[in-house]
């Protein structure tokens, strides 16, 4: 975790992050389809951070980015989506750029980040929800704590139109 920083997206990322997107596009766009819907330009990525910042103000979406200390990139993405202050509870997605796969920096960030959002936001319950052929997110969440609930078939309509089982993992605190 030294050569990485993990902190809330912000606008004046907006072209980092847009790479980021840009360079992972097909292999995101199934099962991050609003975020890569809304960032097909430079300048839609900049009005979609515009967006994100008032709904951090809002509370309503928490979105982190992973940045390699040395480049200063952006690298991967953490969001915390579909809060439910109520319980409160809250899911987790989470993507790295292909070419620092298989390194653990997912896990490590994901592990640290849980930590700082229970404490700050006192989440009582964190969930992921994955698609049950996605070997490398699943490993992610069960080494982040995570425990398969069950599996819900026919949950999720990819951007091609396959329906697919989505494994629903969770965390209680």
């Amino acid at each position: 975790m030294e050569n990485y920083i993990v902190k809330m997206l912000s606008a004046n990322q907006s072209e980092s992050f847009f790479q980021l997107i840009h360079t992972n596009r097909e292999r995101l766009e199934d099962f991050f389809a609003g975020t890569v819907a809304c960032t097909k330009t430079l300048s839609d990525t900049i009005d979609y951070c515009r967006e994100i910042e008032q709904k951090i103000k809002e509370r309503v979406y928490f979105p982190y980015v992973i940045i390699e200390k040395s480049s200063q990139e952006i690298i991967g993405f953490i969001d915390i989506k579909n809060i439910d202050w109520n319980i409160p509870k809250a899911e987790l997605g989470a993507f790295i750029d292909s070419k620092y796969e298989g390194k653990g920096i997912i896990t490590n960030t994901m592990s640290s980040l849980i930590d700082t959002i229970v404490n700050e936001h006192h989440f009582k319950k964190l969930l992921c929800r994955i698609s049950s052929r996605n070997v490398r997110s699943i490993n992610v969440a069960l080494n982040s704590g995570f425990e398969l609930e069950g599996t819900i078939r026919c949950d999720y309509k990819t951007t091609k139109g396959e329906i697919v089982d989505l494994n629903y993992y969770g965390k209680v605190f």
